[in-house]
């Protein structure tokens, strides 16, 4: 699955990869934001986590 030649899984890898250095960063406190915040970034790792399973299991049957 691509578009314009970049893979789409591979997009949701690559944000995923920001959103869990985030929540690492911001659980270690090493980064100051509001609980809402980090609450908010992690719902948003689970969801685009979710997607980017489905779509490498779909690119693989």
């Amino acid at each position: 699955m691509e578009i314009g030649g970049i893979s789409i899984v591979a997009v949701f890898g690559i944000v995923n990869l920001l959103l869990v250095s985030f929540q690492l960063l911001t659980g270690l406190g090493l980064l100051k934001v509001g609980f809402n915040v980090h609450k908010k970034s992690g719902i948003i790792l689970m969801i685009t986590a979710l997607i980017h399973g489905t779509l490498a299991y779909i690119q693989n049957m």
